[in-house]
Order: structure tokens, then C-alpha cells, then sequence
């Protein structure tokens, strides 16, 4: 038995229309231990969603023009399931201009600052 109990692997849905981006930052994710389910298609995101419990949800927001869709979604995640952590992975700019995540992810590309990023919402979570 071990001395130290292991940490119980933290599971994340990532949605993100970027196919080049996405399976990059899958990677990482898992790389640094997490459990993650990914998807391109926010329909496809909503049905994962419902079909098991996740720690995190990761909403990748491309753009100024993508923030009503994503809004939308973090809406209905939020209604169905208040206590669900949301976060939106994006550039500044649509940091400022949204209000429903939990929490926002800039997407300054560096690995360590972003995984770094993701315990630091779900180290939140847990209090």
C-alpha cells in the first residue's frame, strides 16, 4: 500500500475547431496527467459533456467572432449543471469582452504556463 495516496486524475473536456492546435494541447494535457476527451464540434462537445462527469471544461474561443457560440454553450453547461467548472481558452481581447466562463485561459503559446494554468482553475475548484 502505498505511503502516499495517489492524486485521482483530474478529467477535462477539451472543445477546440483548431485541428492542428487541439491534439497539440491533448497531448500536453495528458503529458502532465490529465485525463482528457477532445473534440472539433461543439454539438459533438455538448453530448461528451452530458455522457460523463468532467473536473474541467476547456472552450476554445478563436476570434471575436466565436464568443456568442461560445457563450451559448457555457450557458447551457451552466444551467444544466451549475457547479461545473467552464473555462474559455482565448486571446485577450475576448478575455475582456466575455463574462460567462469560470475562468479564462490566455492563449499565449507555452505549454508549461498553460498546463500551469489548467491546475490552477482546478486548485480552485477544490476549495
Amino acid at each position: 500500500m502505498p505511503l502516499i495516496p495517489e492524486t485521482p486524475t483530474k478529467n477535462i473536456l477539451h472543445i477546440c475547431s483548431r485541428e492542428t492546435l487541439r491534439p497539440l494541447r491533448d497531448q500536453i494535457l495528458r503529458l502532465s496527467g490529465f485525463d482528457v476527451d477532445s473534440t472539433l464540434s461543439t454539438a459533438e462537445g455538448l453530448s461528451m459533456f452530458w455522457s460523463k462527469q468532467y473536473d474541467l471544461v476547456l472552450i476554445d474561443v478563436e476570434g471575436e467572432q466565436k464568443i456568442k457560440a461560445a457563450e451559448a454553450m457555457c450557458s447551457e453547461i451552466k444551467t444544466g449543471q451549475p457547479e461545473q467548472i467552464v473555462a474559455f481558452v482565448c486571446n485577450w481581447r475576448v478575455a475582456v469582452m466575455t463574462d460567462c466562463p469560470d475562468e479564462i485561459l490566455r492563449t499565449e503559446f507555452d505549454p508549461q504556463r498553460f498546463v500551469s494554468g489548467v491546475r490552477t482553475i482546478l486548485s480552485h475548484s477544490e476549495k
